[in-house]
């Protein structure tokens, strides 16, 4: 008879990966666990009592009253808004996501759509389309000033993949004083925010959405940034406010805007965006990655070697009252 399984994967899976995927490359990374996937609720509700660990997009409150031995619950999400996490609390249960797994294919998009915009790769593709060999005139990304808004995982593998194409960089963060790999460091007060804006040529945004980031980019933000600056939404849409947004691109007071998130999201059929030349949507692709379960099953099997032993654990988003 098989050992009852301490980790246990559940069933709902994320961004089109297959859960029983995840669940080997636990088993690779922990040949002395027993790590079994949850394919139904009836699977999820006998398997949970022995977990030590589970691992999904969320657990529901009723799972969870029978978790009598569970200590870690690994998000797959960067994000943890939708989970229990009072409840997780209340049982004394370490909480991780999955920051920064996504970090390198939302950096390289980044760095392509500016690109795209330095060069004028999709006045090309429309031209392609229309079947014109006419040329037009680019620009360069050489000299440029970049602002990174948010120097997390995200924000630092933009930065550090900009070295190199000669720009200069600053950064904005919740804590200046600490400095960070860009050339220059300021805060998120309105002043520090409106003086970096003035001097960039491209916005980078990837700081979380919260309080203070909600609605960041403005209207009158937007009015700060010179003509010529693109503005990349590599983070979520609330962090924009869309119709400030769509009105300073219809209006060309700014050069253009490469939007990986939107506010709603998904974006409407009908929303006027989808129309404009100097708007590039991707549908919330900017972090998928085949390497995908590879990263996160790494943090993970990290983890509960740290539970054994004592140590740090990575990505904790919430710990138990005893540990803090």
């Amino acid at each position: 008879m098989s050992p009852e399984p301490d980790v246990v994967v559940l069933r709902e899976g994320t961004e089109g990966l297959s859960m029983e995927s995840y669940a080997e490359r636990l088993r690779e990374r922990l040949p002395d666990h027993t790590v079994a996937l949850a394919r139904t609720p009836k699977e999820e509700r006998e398997l949970i009592p022995q977990a030590r660990v589970v691992t999904g997009i969320s657990i529901d409150e009723a799972l969870l009253e029978r978790a009598d031995r569970l200590e870690l619950f690994a998000c797959t999400f960067a994000g943890t808004d939708h989970v229990p996490m009072d409840a997780l609390a209340d049982r004394g249960v370490t909480v991780t996501n999955a920051g920064g797994i996504h970090a390198p294919g939302i950096a390289e998009q980044t760095i392509g759509n500016m690109l795209v915009f330095a060069r004028r790769l999709h006045e090309g593709w429309r031209r392609k389309e229309n079947g014109e060999w006419r040329h037009f005139q680019s620009q360069e990304f050489t000299d440029s000033t970049v602002t990174v808004v948010g120097l997390g995982s995200i924000g630092q593998a933009v930065v550090q993949r900009l070295e190199g194409f000669e720009v200069e960089t600053i950064g904005i963060r919740y804590t200046p004083e600490k400095g960070g790999p860009t050339d220059e460091v300021l805060g998120f007060d309105e002043d520090d925010v409106h003086e970096a804006f003035a001097r960039s040529d491209y916005v980078v945004l990837a700081c979380p959405l919260n309080d203070l980031t909600r609605g960041l980019v403005g209207e009158a933000e937007l009015a700060t940034l010179p003509p010529n600056a693109v503005i990349v939404n590599a983070a979520r849409g609330g962090i924009v406010d869309t119709d400030a947004l769509l009105s300073a691109l219809q209006s060309e007071g700014i050069r253009g805007a490469a939007l990986d998130v939107t506010d709603p999201e998904p974006l409407p059929a009908d929303h006027p965006l989808w129309d404009l030349e100097n708007c590039l949507i991707t549908p919330h692709t900017g972090g998928h990655t085949p390497k995908h379960w590879d990263r996160l099953a790494d943090i993970v099997a990290g983890n509960l070697a740290a539970l054994d032993a004592g140590g740090e654990i990575e990505n904790a988003v919430l710990r138990p009252a005893s540990s803090e």
